[in-house]
């Protein structure tokens, strides 16, 4: 059924597409009995919870960052049985992104290439609207009664939310820390972990900023601001699966220095090796970052790389080429704590999460 949907939703443009979609299950949910009937269908019947970085997540497979850029869809994806979704990138002030068209499918390859640019409403709007979420889910609590702020649940939810963040186009690397603070204390009260991405291809310069030097910069400033609200949050870092092997000894080594919380095995890849589909066609689609299928192995290979170096002391999040029960397996054999997926999402359709459940329960 879902094959002969896509293969119509196909034929429209991708970006229009992934609104279109999430918006039209949004009005699905809030019809009488609608988010039990998608729960129902597509949700995993048994959820065996998982606890690492002190949370205790409902089930292993989550959605990667860049799918709920601004924290729409929490309630329509913990419908479809997510347990946990990471928002963003966010960034201090809203931003365009890049001109479009910038999401590109690559069907043979079961791929996808974008270069959005950190498109997002901005680290005030995003706070605001996650903060009336968790207190609609009782996630969070009322200070006080006669604050008309706050109201009382409405339903209950076990979703873990993780919040991807990263700096402003415009913002000069050196002055990187401070967007990443910036975005860091403004979410700090309304989500479950962090994500520092420094890995995404399409902001220029980005990259740089994996480099151990400034990577520590601006772990220090971010475990500094951690202790002083108090809550202390997983703070994760999002590693491009483009690193040489001694790039990534850095980012092993800093990460034990500084007892980072764990790792996001990988970003997307600026690399076209290997395609299925014709040179004209990723000619003709140009520069952005590529995520499905194609990446599988690659992150794979990364997440062994690091488990065995560290013998298992750095706690990875999968995220990249996983679109099955096996996939998952594949890399949760590879050292992987928890999976994400996204361009699987797309092609395999709501019912991947019940799938994978199924599979590696």
């Amino acid at each position: 059924m879902y094959k002969l949907l896509r293969s119509f939703l196909f034929l429209f443009d991708p970006e229009w597409v992934h609104y279109f979609s999430m918006n039209s299950l949004k009005l699905i949910c809030k019809l009488p009995f609608g988010k039990s009937i998608i729960k129902k269908l597509f949700a995993p019947k048994k959820n065996i919870q998982y606890s690492i970085f002190n949370i205790q997540f409902p089930n292993k497979v989550g959605l990667g960052a860049g799918f709920d850029k601004n924290a729409k869809y929490l309630n329509e994806l913990e419908a479809l049985g997510f347990g946990f979704v990471e928002i963003g990138t966010v960034t201090p002030k809203p931003q365009a992104g890049n001109d479009k068209p910038r999401l590109f499918r690559l069907p043979k390859d079961k791929a996808l290439i974008n270069r959005m640019g950190f498109n997002n409403d901005g680290v005030e709007v995003v706070a605001e609207r996650l903060k009336k979420w968790k207190l609609e889910t009782g996630k969070l609590k009322m200070h006080n009664e006669q604050d008309t702020n706050f109201q009382l649940a409405t339903f209950n939810s076990k979703l873990i939310i993780g919040g991807n963040i990263g700096k402003n186009k415009t913002t000069p690397n050196e002055d990187a820390w401070k967007d990443y603070e910036i975005c860091f204390t403004a979410l700090h009260p309304y989500v479950d972990y962090f994500v520092v991405n420094v890995s995404s291809p399409n902001t220029p310069g980005l990259r740089e900023l994996q480099e151990k030097d400034s990577l520590r910069i601006i772990f220090s400033e971010l475990k500094m601001k951690n202790e002083e609200l108090g809550i202390q949050k997983p703070i994760l870092l999002k590693i491009a699966p483009d690193l040489t092997t001694e790039q990534l000894d850095d980012v092993i080594d800093l990460a034990l220095e500084i007892n980072l919380d764990g790792l996001v095995a990988t970003n997307t890849t600026i690399s076209r090796e290997n395609l299925r589909c014709t040179n004209s066609t990723v000619l003709k689609i140009g520069a952005g970052g590529l995520s499905g299928m194609p990446l599988k192995q690659k992150s794979n290979d990364i997440i062994k790389y690091i488990s065995q170096k560290t013998n298992g002391k750095i706690p990875i999040i999968s995220s990249g080429g996983i679109f099955t029960a096996l996939d998952a397996k594949e890399s949760l054999h590879s050292g992987a704590a928890l999976i994400q997926v996204w361009t699987g999402f797309i092609y395999e359709g709501p019912s991947i999460v019940k799938k994978i459940c199924n599979g590696i329960n």
